[in-house]
């Protein structure tokens, strides 16, 4: 069994093509029950094997409008096969694939986070105020359904109260980012002292050295976010102050 993210390669049609010939197939649903329904043959069998056909053919042609989807650009599909993964779709566009094939909607789309000014410890204990700005997308699409629970996630952040399905799951991995990104701060500010009082020394500090903080902050994050195939684009500290 394939596991980790990988395109979607099984089939699919053209979604407006599909759509033309299930269009066909309704009319033809339709067609025969008004025939069967009309129909003078005293073989009641043939009457009746009209009458379900068409009613067969009706109803077939309606589940079947499940398998349509459209995908606009940076947006996928996780594909699933009675609960086996089948891979991730990607192609912009009007597609129709297996109706049988659930599908779960999901932005790759760049984020942005703004965490709030949090007060930590420095390294020499002062407490000080510090935040940061992060950009952050989904790149592997099978850790992020599978190796988190983002419906717990959503429902916990308060996802009951949004009204489509990809803003509750996007809404659990913005939870988990912030979560993420709070502790990951907390970490890298505990390392270094906010300012160096002794001006012979050449430690690194939280104030003076901003490009090597902000490197190693990235590479924490990365380290959590990992996880959950979530891709740290950028991350800044953009406040920082002592503490009141």
């Amino acid at each position: 069994m394939e596991k980790g993210n990988f395109v979607y390669s099984g089939w699919r049609a053209n979604g407006f093509v599909a759509l033309v010939g299930l269009l066909v197939l309704i009319a033809g649903g339709i067609a025969l029950c008004v025939f069967g329904s009309d129909v003078m043959d005293p073989r009641i069998g043939l009457r009746t094997a009209m009458l379900v056909c068409g009613v067969c053919l009706f109803f077939i042609s309606m589940f079947c409008f499940k398998g349509f989807m459209l995908l606009e650009p940076n947006e996928a599909r996780v594909v699933m096969f009675f609960g086996k993964y089948k891979g991730t779709f990607y192609e912009t566009g009007f597609w129709w694939i297996n109706p049988f094939m659930g599908r779960k909607k999901i932005s790759v789309r760049a984020r942005n986070l703004n965490v709030e000014p949090i007060k930590v410890n420095d390294k020499t204990g002062n407490p000080v105020m510090i935040g940061l700005v992060l950009v952050w997308k989904l790149k592997d699409t099978y850790k992020a359904m599978f190796e988190i629970d983002s419906q717990t996630m959503a429902q916990s952040g308060g996802a009951q109260q949004v009204g489509t399905s990809v803003s509750n799951v996007m809404l659990a991995f913005e939870n988990f980012v912030k979560t993420q990104s709070d502790a990951a701060l907390r970490q890298v500010a505990g390392l270094y002292a906010y300012d160096n009082n002794d001006s012979v020394s050449k430690e690194l500090t939280l104030r003076d050295g901003a490009d090597e903080i902000n490197k190693q902050l990235e590479e924490k994050l990365d380290e959590r976010l990992s996880m959950a195939g979530i891709e740290v684009v950028e991350a800044r500290i953009n406040y920082l102050a002592y503490a009141p």
